[in-house]
């Protein structure tokens, strides 16, 4: 499988350090807020790959963490913590906050037929292993005190920038137009390992530490919790593209100071969801969530199939229109898979196996699943029994996870039903005609009587009977 990797800017081999085994982590969710679409964009394809290299033969680990604590909108202790600002402004504490929109992100993974990790660690439960990361970077001297706070000192590295070729002046950590600097820095892209100084006072989750009661920085709590469940040694670390620089930037340069080696050795990172307007942002007042897709009458596998349908390296732009489009090929596709009978045939390998040769192909070459999109719809023209089809299908769907089958054939039953209940509802109207032709205009009232109460009109005409379903 070739993949690309952000840190080296192209297409390579994918290795792991142990052969057959993947150490996978993942960038959780800040839970202030309802995940938007454009984040969960990220999580598809993140969970495109993991089930990629599942149905490829690696066994895989993933982690991921939940911040519930630290993430500030700045990387310095500037802006307003995310956590903070979600419990004021739903009167609840931090916690209640966090456990509310864990649940919900989770919700919408399981609408999005998103996988959950082998591992999800809220950051509130790891204080132990940040602080005691925290103690080992000053130990290393990669760390120092200043104005109460524990920074990483990045002038310590031969290398900082290692997604981008910027220059240290020209992106500084938090300093952003219209932000404070934080002075008690040496250099500009230091950044914070723990706070016991905030400018937020009411600051509801502390901790003691070594250097007084406080609360971790963001990028830290990755390093640490990858670090407790998948050891020194990653393979692979995915991410939204806006996570590059600073945070997994910082993550790299705190975790290979700590372990004395390099750290992960592939890095995959997905580009925005933009609308019309640019990049979809929370902080942009009304956002698209999985919630608003279903009150305007969308199955939010119509958003997957969207997703799917574009390079993960390739911005997206959202419209309702393109939304419309996905929801319709999808409503054509699952008609036609509705068409396939599983008893026409035993399933013909060799039409297996050359069709698969073909899905591996595009979805083994950086994961495209634009064209993994398109040799599925290759398999509904192939020349072979619906058998061989739907066996091909729910194969590709191990890893598209679009419910192809479980769609078709919920489509198809509902179809059997509405035909029992039209020969049910004829068979009716049959026995009505035949009270009414010998008078027994109380049994043919009753029937008319029992069909409304089912939802059911009647309507004599000159033409005959004829019925609607409310």
């Amino acid at each position: 499988m070739k993949l690309y990797n952000s840190l080296t800017r192209q297409k390579e081999d994918f290795k792991t350090y142990e052969e057959g085994k993947v150490r996978m982590y993942t960038c959780g969710p800040t839970v202030y807020h309802f995940a938007h679409i454009g984040n969960l964009r990220s999580y598809i394809m993140e969970d495109v790959l993991e089930k990629y290299l599942v149905y490829s033969g690696y066994d895989v680990n993933r982690v991921m963490n939940i911040t519930d604590v630290g993430h500030l909108s700045s990387d310095a202790d500037t802006g307003e913590d995310k956590m903070l600002k979600g419990a004021k402004r739903e009167k609840k504490t931090v916690m209640e906050i966090a456990k509310f929109y864990t649940d919900a992100f989770f919700a919408d993974c399981g609408k999005l037929n998103i996988k959950i990790p082998n591992t999800v660690q809220p950051a509130t439960g790891c204080i132990p292993e940040f602080i005691e990361m925290v103690e080992g970077l000053i130990e290393k001297d990669y760390a120092y005190i200043a104005g109460g706070n524990v920074y990483f000192d990045t002038s310590k590295l031969k290398e900082y920038y290692v997604f981008n070729n910027h220059d240290a002046e020209d992106l500084a950590v938090g300093v952003r137009e219209g932000v404070e600097e934080d002075t008690n820095k040496r250099n500009k892209t230091d950044f914070v390992l723990w706070f016991t100084k905030s400018k937020f006072d009411d600051q509801e989750l502390k901790w003691d530490s070594p250097w007084g009661i406080g609360y971790p920085g963001w990028h830290i709590e990755c390093s640490a919790i990858s670090m407790k469940y998948l050891g020194d040694r990653l393979d692979l670390h995915c991410g939204g593209i806006d996570n590059a620089f600073p945070h997994h930037t910082n993550e790299i340069a705190q975790s290979e100071a700590y372990i004395g080696h390099e750290w992960c050795t592939h890095w995959f990172h997905v580009l925005h969801l933009n609308t019309s307007g640019g990049k979809m942002s929370k902080s942009k007042g009304e956002f698209l969530t999985v919630s608003l897709l279903e009150e305007k009458g969308y199955n939010p596998i119509v958003y997957r199939l969207f997703c799917l349908q574009s390079h993960y390296r390739k911005s997206l732009v959202f419209s309702w229109d393109s939304l419309d489009n996905a929801a319709q090929a999808y409503d054509k596709l699952i008609k036609k898979i509705a068409t396939f009978d599983a008893n026409d045939g035993g399933v013909d390998m060799a039409v297996v196996e050359e069709y698969r040769a073909k899905f591996n192909d595009v979805m083994g070459n950086d994961l495209n699943t634009s064209l993994g999109i398109t040799a599925l719809y290759d398999v509904l023209k192939a020349k072979t029994n619906g058998a061989t089809k739907r066996f091909l299908l729910s194969d590709f769907d191990r890893v598209l996870s679009l419910d192809l089958l479980k769609a078709a054939d919920a489509l198809k039953e509902e179809k059997e039903e509405a035909s029992e209940e039209d020969a049910y509802i004829l068979e009716m109207i049959a026995k009505r005609a035949e009270a009414k032709k010998a008078k027994n205009y109380a049994e043919a009232d009753r029937i008319r009587d029992e069909l409304a109460a089912q939802g059911i009109t009647l309507k004599d005409s000159s033409q005959g009977t004829t019925y609607t379903k409310a």
